[in-house]
């Protein structure tokens, strides 16, 4: 599954906003607070939405009030044009609304079409609570097939409709977008977080801030040798000197990271290498995850990294989404923005108090600079992007 187009309506910067024909990776530039933050922060209030309820994520952001666009009431909208897996165009729109002080599902809708031409079919259609899902999707596509509809009413109009439906294998697409955001990972990557020591345990992927980082390096050891073997592999060419990095197991039942240097006989433990050392092993141990994550969003990864190692990232991560996964990466750099491609970048401009999204690719002068050998961020810096320039 793909994203093909995400729509952004009165969510706080984003009055009205569009990310259209998405590729597998995206790289979001943009001046400090036109909003970088706020985009990413769309897939962690769908996630949370799902894996919670509707009322949970706007409270953890403060209340609808401080949700919803400046001078708006409402009601704040995403809609997610997704390729599922059969081929189709899909499209998921979640609308959230105030009903006495408390936020609910003002409106959401999973729906697409059965052929190239007619209306698409709503297969989830709901509505503070209430509504009514297609329970023949099986006969999606067939001549002369009338749709079966059931009526359903939720305990909490608060809850998502896709997070009972999806459980059910009948609603194939249901549950396939479900999973797609369950398994959505955000990165807040703290280095603090990834130098303590963890307690021993069971972890196959990394956590949000990176605290698992040990543990995860340690099952990778233990159960994907040769995806272990890689990440060591460019370490040893990314961070000259490092020729090996094992999760030593401690008296006290913890695990600690451990990095060999060639030039020294006893190896570090994780607190006194550098942070863009222990950086580059966490996202190298996120981006060679045996099972890429359906969407992987990370902002700033250039922090804590030398420059000459951020175009070299920009591939690990374009190799991560042809393996599988769409990737979303924000950034400040210029050496990062050099290594991507200009269909990937989108810069944010904010204006009048709120921002609006462009894509690098649209623009004929950046197209033809590119044609003639400069590099975007090379471009960027120099101020070419419309109202991007460093300042």
């Amino acid at each position: 599954m793909q994203i093909e187009s995400i729509e952004i309506n009165n969510y706080r910067l984003f009055r009205h906003a569009v990310l259209s024909d998405l590729p597998r990776m995206s790289v979001v530039v943009g001046a400090n607070g036109s909003g970088k933050s706020t985009l990413f922060d769309v897939f962690s209030f769908l996630k949370e939405s799902l894996t919670q309820n509707v009322a949970s994520a706007v409270a953890r952001r403060g209340g609808y009030r401080e949700l919803v666009s400046r001078g708006e009431t409402g009601p704040i909208e995403i809609v997610v044009k997704f390729r599922e897996s059969g081929g189709r165009l899909a499209t998921y729109q979640l609308a959230v609304a105030e009903d006495g002080g408390r936020p609910v599902v003002h409106r959401e809708v999973l729906k697409f079409r059965r052929g190239q031409f007619g209306q698409p079919w709503h297969f989830v259609d709901f509505s503070r609570g209430q509504g009514n899902v297609i329970t023949n999707e099986a006969a999606y596509g067939q001549a002369g097939v009338e749709a079966q509809r059931k009526e359903h009413v939720l305990d909490d109009p608060s809850v998502l409709a896709i997070k009972g439906l999806g459980q059910f294998k009948e609603f194939r697409v249901v549950a396939e977008f479900r999973s797609l955001i369950e398994n959505w990972h955000i990165s807040d990557f703290h280095i603090a977080d990834a130098r303590s020591s963890a307690e021993a345990g069971y972890a196959e992927h990394l956590s949000t801030y990176g605290d698992n980082v040990a543990q995860v390096a340690h099952y990778l050891y233990q159960n994907h040798r040769d995806r272990f073997d890689r990440v060591l592999e460019v370490m040893s060419e990314r961070v000259p000197g490092v020729n090996r990095v094992e999760a030593k197991p401690t008296e006290d039942g913890r695990l600690v990271l451990r990095f060999q240097d060639g030039s020294f006989k006893d190896p570090f433990i994780a607190r006194y290498v550098s942070d863009g050392t222990i950086k580059m092993f966490a996202y190298l141990i996120l981006l060679y995850d045996p099972k890429p994550h359906p969407l992987l969003a990370v902002e700033e990864p250039e922090n804590q990294l030398y420059p000459e190692l951020l175009v070299e990232l920009v591939e690990e991560f374009r190799d991560y989404a042809r393996r599988g996964g769409q990737v979303f990466v924000s950034t400040h750099s210029p050496d990062f923005l050099n290594g991507a491609r200009l269909d990937e970048i989108y810069w944010l401009v904010k204006a009048q108090g709120f921002t609006t999204v462009q894509r690098a690719s649209d623009s004929e002068l950046l197209r033809d600079l590119c044609a003639e050998g400069d590099l975007p961020g090379a471009l960027w810096k120099q101020g070419l992007f419309d109202g991007v320039g460093l300042r």
